[in-house]
């Protein structure tokens, strides 16, 4: 059972956001009026875990109908094969949910004060796609609160450069879901379902993941040139994180999707760690 749970919830995939709350950590304890406690790593973990899992199992709960009918989805996701009930499905969101506002109490008033709000917008993504094609960006927004709020998880206060961190992964998120988002265009628009795929068509949705993902390099660049003078380490990281931006772009084109799942999980995986590791590694030595 634990297994369809974990399923469910494609923990795997929390490879994408994971690396960032790490740096948003990092970031905050490698300043001089703040200190490393394995407490406060233990509940951003802990909250990270929880919001994820609420968000990903709503998503299912809420699509059943739509993942029910779809060839892509019937077959293996948990709630239309009958793996998992969808009040079973329903329950886990708001324990988890629970256990996330429980965990940001544990770390600050400002964690708990925002709590709700950011369930809101993880939750809310889910809805998003009945109505209006930026679902995509509303994703990555609910992806991005991972830096800033590991960052606020210490330090209990806004700042740009965690911001900034922000921003890479509400653009970064928002070009691959896109392109992953290519292979239901025409499910899609059978079922009325809104996506910049849909609105744009294959090729222009392409050339749009293609302008979120320059506006991910750019940011990333403003951070080195701004922030991490002669730091060689995350010149590195960011050559890296860049280079596997252009890969994905490579892998995926109008005329061929099939290395959409190449793109979307292996490439953006190993970017990820690869730079967040870099960066961590940069910030403390």
């Amino acid at each position: 059972m634990l297994k369809s749970y974990l399923s469910l919830v494609k923990f795997s995939h929390t490879i994408f956001a994971l690396p960032f709350a790490l740096v948003g950590f990092t970031l905050a304890i490698s300043q001089d009026e703040y200190s490393f406690g394995w407490d406060k790593l233990c509940f951003v973990l802990l909250c990270m875990i929880f919001a994820r899992s609420a968000a990903m199992a709503f998503n299912r709960y809420i699509d059943r109908d739509v993942d029910s009918a779809n060839p892509r989805t019937a077959e293996v996701r948990e709630i239309p094969n009958g793996t998992i009930k969808a009040k079973s499905a329903l329950l886990f969101v708001i324990i988890n949910a629970g256990l996330f506002i429980g965990s940001s109490y544990m770390l600050n008033t400002l964690c708990f004060y925002l709590s709700p709000i950011a369930l809101l917008v993880i939750l809310g993504y889910s809805y998003t796609k009945r109505f209006t094609a930026l679902c995509h960006l509303v994703l990555g927004l609910g992806l991005s609160l991972s830096p800033i709020g590991a960052y606020l998880a210490v330090t209990a206060s806004f700042d740009l450069l965690p911001i900034l961190f922000s921003c890479i992964v509400l653009f970064w998120v928002g070009g691959f879901d896109i392109i992953y988002a290519l292979q239901d265009e025409n499910f899609d628009k059978k079922f009325n379902l809104h996506s910049i795929p849909v609105l744009l068509g294959t090729k222009n949705a392409l050339l749009f993941a293609r302008f979120l993902h320059v506006l991910t390099a750019s940011i990333l660049v403003y951070i080195a040139f701004n922030y991490f003078h002669n730091s060689i380490l995350f010149y590195v990281a960011v050559f890296v994180f860049i280079s596997l931006l252009l890969n994905q772009h490579r892998l995926v084109k109008a005329h061929d999707l099939s290395k959409i799942n190449l793109a979307f999980f292996t490439n953006n995986g190993i970017a990820s760690v690869i730079f967040g590791t870099l960066t961590i590694l940069e910030l403390l030595f």
